[in-house]
């Protein structure tokens, strides 16, 4: 490692986001009720902008909080706002959050979007943006996806599928673009410049029936298309799909992540690009590992692939049972900055040595 900071939070979370400011929020998702919402501002030596020497503050900060009465799934800052929107069981309903001002440290519940037939659907996965509004795009369900304007709580766009497969992810790829990853793993790319847009749907990938999968997307580049960065599917079972939206019928290239028994278990399946690292992607949720991977020389077949670095500084439960890794996130601006946390209830932000 070049560096390593860790943080323990007072319960598990499986939400990390950048705030505002390069602060970050992490949120509980117990069962029991009072799951804290909480925004931290990272040691100083993850601010700078360039590598310093020793540093006395090594620990992250609680600059504010707030309680949620509900589990927390799901947690999005609303880009040029101070807002977040989260999600969580038991329902498909979503939560907005004020995040106070400077004078004060609280971060209180300023109201709720409602979603039609909610109550019996599962927790709605959501995405945000601020490219032409406060927009957040959110679904459990192909038939229940829609855009809602945040501030307002004015929908502005309902995707127009029969089709009511579970959702995995979805993410906006543009300001007139977005995709989503149904659980078994069929990606679909809606145009949201159309209020009752048909979705088109893309062919799933080859992979044994019960796999669940993951989506990750990378954030396209100034002035490029939606469809110039891969879309990366992960599966339960290890199966890594990249997929370029401009010719879609099969995946550009695919491999399989180095992870020890895989199997139907998908709860904490997570796969994201490194913003500003090229070809590089991180994968966890299978164990106490997060695994980062240099895809730019995969082909097609599907081989098992070497990781270039493998995290492991998440340490054991107090069960003496290993932790499970229940979310990683890439540092916005620095290349090798990780952030990642664990069922333990340990955060880490680490950065490693190129080798």
């Amino acid at each position: 490692y070049r560096d390593l900071h860790t943080f323990e939070l007072q319960a598990p979370t499986r939400v990390i986001e950048w705030a505002r400011g390069s602060r970050v929020c992490v949120a509980g998702y117990g069962q029991s009720g009072g799951n804290e919402i909480l925004q931290l501002l990272p040691p100083p030596a993850l601010q700078a902008k360039e590598t310093q020497g020793l540093c006395p503050e090594r620990d992250f900060k609680v600059e504010g909080g707030g309680f949620s009465k509900r589990p927390v799934y799901s947690l999005k800052y609303v880009p040029d706002t101070s807002l977040l929107v989260t999600s969580g069981p038991p329902d498909s309903s979503l939560q907005v959050w004020q995040v106070s001002a400077e004078d004060s440290d609280v971060i209180k519940s300023v109201s709720t979007i409602a979603t039609e037939n909610a109550t019996g659907q599962t927790w709605a996965k959501i995405a945000t943006t601020s490219a032409r509004g406060p927009w957040v795009l959110h679904g459990s369900t192909l038939d229940s996806v829609q855009i809602t304007e945040v501030e307002l709580r004015k929908n502005v766009y309902t995707a127009g599928s029969p089709d009511g497969e579970e959702l995995a992810g979805l993410a906006f790829l543009d300001g007139s673009t977005a995709v989503l990853c149904c659980a078994r793993g069929r990606l679909c790319v809606a145009d949201v410049r159309q209020p009752q847009g048909a979705l088109q749907a893309l062919p799933a990938p080859a992979a044994p029936r019960g796999d669940r999968w993951c989506l990750g997307t990378a954030c396209a580049a100034q002035g490029s298309g939606p469809g110039t960065q891969p879309v990366a599917r992960l599966s339960s079972r290890g199966l890594l799909t990249l997929t370029d939206l401009r010719k879609a019928s099969e995946p550009s290239a695919s491999a399989t992540a180095k992870v020890p028994s895989p199997g139907s278990g998908a709860e904490f399946l997570c796969v994201s690009w490194a913003p500003a690292l090229q070809g590089c992607l991180a994968v966890s949720g299978f164990d106490g590992t997060v695994h980062v991977y240099d895809t730019q020389s995969w082909d097609s077949s599907g081989r098992e692939a070497e990781p270039i670095f493998v995290h492991k500084g998440h340490a054991l439960d107090g069960s003496g049972d290993p932790a499970l890794v229940t979310v990683h996130t890439w540092h916005p601006q620095k290349p090798r900055t990780v952030l990642s946390a664990a069922s333990d209830g340990s955060l880490h932000v680490w950065d490693w040595v190129q080798p």
